[in-house]
């Protein structure tokens, strides 16, 4: 099955990005170039309406690749949100499978038991038609529920130092797994459905570009420069007067947020969830991307999620034999590059869409110098 598993991936996945790359490559520097023109605002707006037209266009073949690429956006979110805590806080967190199922769990709930006629919750409280227009209500309401749970991991954990924060975030995950195992209203093991389908690409699409940009400003900020501080020596910047227990606080529940909307995401696109998709797999999953990617680097953490649910979908045909040779690769990953493919890198959008000018004067230095 190899063989022919890497013929699929060279003819479906590396030979048409090869030649879309080579032909548009000139059209798309010229058409860039004339960008420099307008305000960077546009740029950005023209930027991201063709990445959305692009992925918009790939998935509309079928109903698996909408499904794999909302899916992906998705881990998209999950990733950035734990790097806040893996990597720019320093600390290592296993409670973003829980994070994540007390946003699916919540936003359901909220979306089912008012817009929907359901055994368990009975006749629709609302018209199904303002749905659409409170389903941000509800992934935000899912969002902060997560950070309200992140409080019960995060007020004794940043009271001692050490590996006390991975043991009792692990001992969340499964706390919530548990609870939400023995609750019948919500399905209890079985699970929970009838999510109306609200999470559909342009919206996913939305909120993950709102992720990237809010995370993004957040960890460029001062108070994400205290957050490196903290990181790089505690005590130090406790001498510089940050308050070191009260930034990692407010970065584990703005983790946690982001987690709990992703996961309120999550649900809607399956239209299903169960307390089972939030076991150690899920845990494994996010850490192998956020790892995969590079620590502390927003980059990082888009290229980590996108290439590890791509090499996930394409080795597919391999069936079983997959997840021997992904978790190999992650080795060598780690082996050759520890600290990921892209870390402790910045996302700049300015230099990005607008290339860096050249001093006029060090041009003419180097005319001169040429003669």
């Amino acid at each position: 099955m190899l063989p022919g598993t890497i013929l699929y991936i060279l003819l479906i996945y590396i030979l048409p990005i090869g030649i879309i790359a080579k032909l548009g490559a000139s059209v798309a520097n010229k058409a860039a170039a004339q960008l420099l023109n307008f305000p960077m605002w546009v740029s950005v707006i023209i930027h991201l309406g063709l990445l959305y037209a692009t992925l918009h266009i790939w998935s509309d073949i079928n109903a698996y690749r909408v499904l794999i690429l909302r899916l992906t956006l998705v881990a998209i979110m999950l990733t950035v949100s734990l790097n806040v805590i893996n990597g720019y806080m320093g600390e290592f967190s296993c409670s973003h499978p829980g994070f994540m199922a007390l946003g699916a769990y919540v936003t359901s709930v909220f979306t089912v038991f008012l817009f929907v006629d359901d055994k368990v919750f009975g006749d629709a409280l609302l018209q199904p038609t303002l749905g659409p227009f409170l389903f941000p209500i509800a992934l935000i309401f899912g969002g902060i529920v997560a950070a309200l749970g992140a409080l019960i991991v995060a007020i004794p954990s940043f009271r001692t130092r050490g590996d006390y924060l991975a043991i009792i975030s692990l001992a969340f995950t499964f706390i919530v797994k548990s609870l939400i195992e023995n609750l019948e209203f919500v399905g209890g093991p079985r699970g929970l459905g009838s999510q109306p389908d609200w999470a559909n690409l342009p919206t996913v699409f939305i909120w993950t570009i709102l992720c990237i940009w809010i995370i993004n400003n957040f960890v460029r900020s001062t108070l994400g420069k205290a957050l490196n501080a903290v990181r790089d020596d505690e005590m130090a910047a406790n001498a510089m007067t940050v308050n070191t227990r009260n930034t990692k606080m407010t970065a584990f529940l703005f983790s946690a947020f982001w987690a709990g909307v992703a996961g309120g995401l999550f649900a809607h696109v399956l239209r299903y969830v169960n307390p089972g998709t939030f076991s150690l797999q899920k845990l494994a999953e996010v850490l192998a991307m956020v790892y995969f990617g590079g620590l502390n680097s927003v980059i990082g953490s888009m290229v980590g999620a996108v290439g590890f649910n791509l090499l996930s979908e394409a080795l597919r045909p391999l069936e079983i034999y997959k997840w021997i040779i992904i978790p190999v690769m992650l080795i060598l990953v780690m082996i050759f590059r520890p600290t990921g493919l892209i870390a402790f890198k910045e996302l700049d959008i300015k230099s990005i869409i607008k290339p860096k000018q050249k001093d006029e004067k060090v041009e003419i230095e180097h005319a001169v110098a040429s003669r």
